[in-house]
């Protein structure tokens, strides 16, 4: 966009920011990319009491946006109310996929996942997205042990989540969320052998555990189901490095090619905007906590990863938006969310359905 980030902040009074969703339909236009949820956690959060992610709320909010499909937290729904968000999104001729946390390992655990994997199959969805650690392999574990435990459980969790999935005929796609690095990832998917359960592919994630974008995506990409689409850029830092989301075509991947690789393995799979706007994540890959669960890495990935970041090194740093007013949050969430859109709009980069 024209203005700077300063400049478009001083202007939210009058911009899309400032305006009820309907003002701002016209000035987006439908391109095959799909509104993760997570894309507007400032504004979720802060209106979690109005609803916004409300599965209805959200696909309304996504269409005017531009988007082609949504994914979301489904939830449990009643029967009426999940086929009601299924109609909607027929109208709107837009897709849905779920969200959920895989079945713990009680009664409990097993009923709420399929009742979530029930809605989601009502309100349309085929493909719901999971996670197996909700935190940061490097910040969670600090020793070897943990991790082994671990990845055991989510196997078992996968074990027991997959007749569920396979019953109703919804594919799980488990996110490369920080926690696996690829090949320890398609060790468990083999393990578990279901065409219902493949991968939520995350095009920047795997940077965090020293993998380069295009092997991983390479790798991940005849097991995709759905994708975190995604930029990034880097800083230097005295503990290893710092990544952050930045708007689509602002960072150091090369989406072009990323897209073109899932997309020639799985023609129809969704690509979701994922733009987290936030404070740069913390990357200490010079810390002797971070090498607690990864001492397999070889050195040479370290090195290429910190030469990787040197020389992709902004010259101005990574935003930060913690000192930020909410309402310049809100400002800067928007924005980030806009440019990514034109820049689809722009480049066509997405092969259309």
């Amino acid at each position: 966009m024209n203005l700077t980030r300063r400049e478009f902040v001083a202007s939210v009074p009058l911009s899309v920011a400032a305006l009820p969703p309907t003002a701002a339909a016209e000035e987006w236009p439908r391109v095959n990319l799909g509104l993760l949820i997570y894309s507007y956690g400032i504004r979720a959060r802060a209106e979690k009491d109005q609803g916004f992610a409300d599965p209805l709320r959200f696909l309304r909010f996504a269409q005017q946006r531009g988007a082609a499909a949504i994914q979301i937290p489904l939830g449990v729904q009643p029967e009426a109310d999940a086929h009601a968000i299924r109609r909607a999104a027929e109208r709107a001729a837009m897709a849905i996929e779920g969200i959920v946390a895989p079945p713990a390992d009680n009664r409990a655990g097993l009923d709420r996942f399929t009742a979530e994997i029930t809605t989601a199959k009502n309100c349309g969805a085929t493909v719901v997205r999971t996670v197996m650690l909700g935190g940061r392999r490097y910040e969670t574990f600090t020793h070897a042990e943990d991790y082994t435990a671990f990845a055991q459980q989510a196997e078992a969790m996968l074990q027991r989540a997959e007749p569920v999935a396979k019953k109703h005929g919804v594919h799980l796609a488990v996110e490369n969320h920080k926690d696996f690095r690829t090949d320890e990832l398609l060790d468990l998917l083999q393990a578990i052998s279901s065409e219902f359960v493949g991968v939520c592919i995350d095009t920047g994630n795997n940077l965090a555990l020293l993998e380069e974008a295009q092997t991983t995506i390479t790798a991940l990409a005849p097991y995709g189901r759905t994708v975190h689409l995604k930029d990034v850029g880097v800083e230097e830092a005295p503990e290893g490095f710092r990544l952050a989301e930045v708007p689509l075509g602002q960072g150091v991947l090369d989406l072009k090619a990323i897209i073109g690789t899932i997309h020639k393995a799985h023609p129809k799979i969704r690509f979701q905007l994922e733009m987290i706007t936030r404070d740069p994540l913390a990357i200490p890959c010079l810390t002797e906590k971070y090498w607690a669960t990864l001492d397999r890495v070889p050195a040479r990935q370290l090195a290429r990863m910190l030469a990787f970041v040197r020389q992709n090194t902004r010259k101005e740093p990574l935003p930060r938006i913690n000192q930020l007013s909410a309402k310049e949050q809100y400002a800067v969430e928007d924005a980030n969310v806009r440019e990514s859109f034109a820049y689809i709009a722009k480049t066509g980069i997405i092969p259309k359905p």
